[in-house]
C-alpha cells in the first residue's frame, strides 16, 4: 500500500509546518486513507472506487485540511480505470474535478477566485495527466495485442505442421499401398498357380516363380524408393527414378503373366511429373484390382490426352467386384482404400475419378487428370 502510505504519511509531516489551516483530526486521517484502502478492490471494481476516491479527496479539500499529496489515491483510481476500459468515468471524473475542486471551495468555503495561472494549471495537469495515461494505456494494449498475435501465429504454425504431417501420412499410406497391394497380389496370384501346376503341369511351375522372384523384387525397389523419399533434407536423395506411365508395359507383362489378356494402348505425350505418377499408380491400382477381385480373362487400358487432360481408362470383362458395391466419384461411393486411394490422386491434381460396373457387364475406372497447373496437394511420389 504504497498509496496510503505516501498520502497519509507525507501529508501528516507536512501538516506540521502548515498554518491557519484545519488541524488534521481523525475525520481528516479517514478521508485521507479512505481512498488508499479502496484501491484493494480497484481491479474488480474500478468505477465505484473511482467514485469513493474523489468524493474522499474533494471532501478533504473542501473541510480545508492541510495540503500535501492527498491526490495519489485518486491518480491511481483515475488510471486504473481509464485502463480497464471504464473512458467515460475517467474523463468524467477529470471535468468534475477541474471544476469541482477549482470553484466549490469558492462557493462553500469563501476562498478567492482562482487566478487565470491557478486554473491554467490545473487544466495543464489534468491534461498530462490524461496523456500519461493514454499513453500507459496505448503501450499495454499494443504489448497485449503483439501477445495475443504471437499466440494466433504460433497455433497457425502448429496446425499447418499438423495438415502438412497429415498429407505426409496419407501420401505415404498410398504408396505404400500401391506398392505393396500390386505386388503381394501378383505374387499371390502366381503362387496359386504354381501349387496348382506342380502335379499336373510342372514345367510351368518356373514361369510361376520367375513371375514371384520379378515382382518381389520390383516391389522391394519400390518400397525402398517410398522409404527413401522420407530422407530429410540435405541427406542422400533416392537414385531410383520414380515410376511413370512409361512403366505401364511392365505392369501389363505381369498382369499378363497371371493368364489375364490385356490390350493396352497409351498415347504418348508429355506430361507433368505429378500427372505422370498418379496416372501410373492409378494404372497400377486398377489393375491390382482386376487381378485380384474381378476374375476377369481381358482387360483394356486406354491412355492418352483429351482436350487440355490425360483420360486414363482401365475396363474388364469379369464380375462386379464384392468390396466396390457402387460407383465411387470424387470418394463418394462405396470402395476400398484402392478405390479411396485412386480418387485422391485424381482429385490432388484438380481431377475426377468415376469408378463402378459397366452396364454390359465387367468393371471400368476413368480417370481425367488435368494438364495445366492448379491449387494441388503435395504431390504424389
Amino acid at each position: 500500500m504504497l498509496a496510503a502510505v505516501v498520502q497519509i504519511g507525507v501529508t501528516a509531516r507536512l501538516a506540521r509546518h502548515h498554518e491557519h489551516v484545519r488541524a488534521l483530526d481523525v475525520y481528516g486521517y479517514l478521508l485521507l486513507a479512505a481512498g488508499p484502502a479502496a484501491l484493494l478492490v480497484r481491479r474488480r471494481q474500478p468505477v465505484p472506487v473511482l467514485m469513493l476516491a474523489f468524493a474522499t479527496t474533494l471532501g478533504y479539500v473542501l473541510l480545508g485540511y492541510p495540503g500535501g499529496p492527498v491526490w495519489v489515491g485518486l491518480i491511481v483510481a483515475f488510471g486504473t480505470a481509464l485502463m480497464t476500459g471504464h473512458r467515460i468515468a475517467a474523463y468524467g471524473s477529470l471535468l468534475a474535478g477541474y471544476l469541482g475542486f477549482l470553484w466549490l471551495p469558492v462557493l462553500t468555503a469563501g476562498q478567492p477566485v482562482p487566478s487565470a495561472w491557478a486554473a491554467g494549471g490545473l487544466a495543464a495537469w489534468l491534461l498530462f495527466l490524461l496523456a500519461g495515461a493514454e499513453l500507459i494505456r496505448n503501450r499495454r494494449a499494443f504489448a497485449q495485442a503483439s501477445r495475443q498475435r504471437a499466440v494466433e501465429e504460433e497455433r497457425s504454425a502448429h496446425e499447418a505442421a499438423q495438415r502438412q504431417a497429415s498429407e505426409e501420412r496419407l501420401g505415404i499410406a498410398r504408396d505404400l499401398h500401391d506398392v505393396v497391394a500390386h505386388s503381394l497380389s501378383l505374387i499371390n496370384v502366381q503362387a496359386g498357380v504354381a501349387l496348382e501346376l506342380m502335379d499336373q503341369r510342372p514345367e510351368q511351375v518356373r514361369t510361376a516363380l520367375t513371375a514371384i522372384k520379378q515382382a518381389s523384387r520390383e516391389a522391394l525397389v519400390d518400397v525402398q524408393s517410398v522409404l527413401d523419399s522420407l530422407r530429410r533434407p540435405g541427406e542422400e536423395v533416392p537414385l531410383a527414378p520414380a515410376p511413370g506411365l512409361r512403366d505401364v508395359e511392365e505392369l501389363v507383362r505381369r498382369a499378363e503373366a497371371t493368364g489375364l489378356r490385356v490390350d493396352v494402348r497409351v498415347t504418348p505425350t508429355a506430361l507433368p511429373r505429378g500427372v505422370d505418377a498418379a496416372g501410373y499408380r492409378i494404372v497400377q491400382e486398377a489393375l491390382t484390382n482386376v487381378v485380384r477381385h474381378a476374375g476377369a480373362s481381358s482387360a483394356r487400358i486406354r491412355v492418352g490426352p483429351d482436350d487440355g487432360a490425360l483420360v486414363i481408362e482401365v475396363e474388364d470383362d469379369g464380375a462386379e467386384r464384392i468390396r466396390v458395391p457402387g460407383p465411387s466419384r470424387g470418394g463418394g461411393g462405396g470402395g476400398g482404400s484402392g478405390i479411396r486411394g485412386m480418387t485422391e490422386r485424381a482429385a490432388a491434381l484438380g481431377g475426377q475419378l468415376a469408378a463402378g460396373p459397366r452396364p454390359g457387364g465387367g468393371f471400368a475406372v476413368r480417370a481425367r487428370l488435368p494438364l495445366e497447373p492448379g491449387p494441388v496437394l503435395p504431390e504424389p511420389r
